[in-house]
């Protein structure tokens, strides 16, 4: 079995990664939340042309990915589930809830060290909002990303069902919860205590740094209620807000693949507070 996990391990992510990827743009087009303030022809090749140079990156540097971390743990019996067998059912649920609260952490994290707050701002200098910004990261901030769940599986030692599992709720609810959707309120009310919705993350990527500084959560919604983080809409609703980071508007330096490989090493960092409850227009952070 884990050996077929291995092989197939690609075809299965890409597979779910395209599907829930159409279904999420075919819904922004019936459905959508916000108008766009550039078309999708202006920024989805650079999007999804910095989504394939990452795929090639990660793959030339980590052929065995995380499922290949996994089995090699579980060869060598190493991690907390090695030690400790639990039902497989389980086991799997323990993965996918302990990896996607490191991903929390590891989101705040790279909010609150100015250094790795440099290449996350390509994530948040998107001037729209949509299935594509889902997978919008600078190529460093996804080799640390895998770095950090390589330790994580070493630690806890998944089943390789469970990593592949996480993998792909991970990537459908990026896609999902970045989506331009529009849901009904009470849907969005009662589906936000099982599943961040996408206007929970959308209060993430306000222009203001104190809604920006909150809903860290990409799969489950709870970590934002249990640490403190969770807001619960954006001050001048959701049709009102200005997505992006306030020093970056310029489209041709934000929305075009050399700007965003550019973007973590021009400008300064300075006056950026992670959770900072106070605002005002005048000491906006230049971030």
């Amino acid at each position: 079995m884990n050996d077929w996990l291995i092989a197939n391990e690609m075809p299965l992510r890409l597979g779910f990664f395209f599907g829930v990827f159409l279904l999420v743009a075919l819904w922004e087009l019936k459905s959508p939340r916000r108008r766009l303030r550039l078309p999708r022809w202006q920024r989805w090749p650079h999007n999804l042309g910095l989504v394939f140079l990452n795929s090639f990156v990660l793959r030339l540097l980590f052929p065995a990915a995380a499922v290949g971390v996994a089995g090699f743990a579980f060869s060598q019996g190493w991690g907390l589930l090695n030690y400790y067998e639990l039902p497989l059912g389980w086991a799997i649920l323990v993965t996918v809830v302990t990896m996607d609260l490191v991903i929390y952490l590891q989101h705040v994290m790279v909010h609150a060290v100015p250094l790795l707050w440099r290449f996350h701002r390509v994530h948040h200098a998107d001037l729209d909002y949509d299935v594509t910004t889902g997978a919008r990261f600078h190529t460093v901030e996804i080799i640390l990303s895998m770095l950090i769940k390589f330790a994580t599986i070493l630690l806890l030692g998944p089943p390789l069902v469970g990593v592949i599992l996480f993998e792909i709720i991970l990537n459908a609810t990026a896609m999902f919860n970045h989506g331009n959707l529009r849901l009904p309120g009470s849907v969005d009310r009662v589906l936000r205590w099982l599943l961040v919705t996408p206007d929970m993350h959308r209060v993430h990527h306000s222009v203001e740094d104190n809604e920006a500084n909150s809903n860290f959560g990409f799969s489950l919604p709870w970590w934002d209620r249990i640490f403190g983080t969770y807001r619960d809409q954006p001050r001048l609703g959701h049709e009102g807000m200005e997505i992006g980071i306030h020093k970056y508007r310029d489209p041709r330096r934000v929305d075009r693949l050399p700007g965003m490989l550019a973007l973590p090493f021009i400008g300064r960092v300075s006056g950026y507070a992670i959770n900072r409850r106070e605002w005002s227009q005048r000491d906006t952070p230049e971030v």
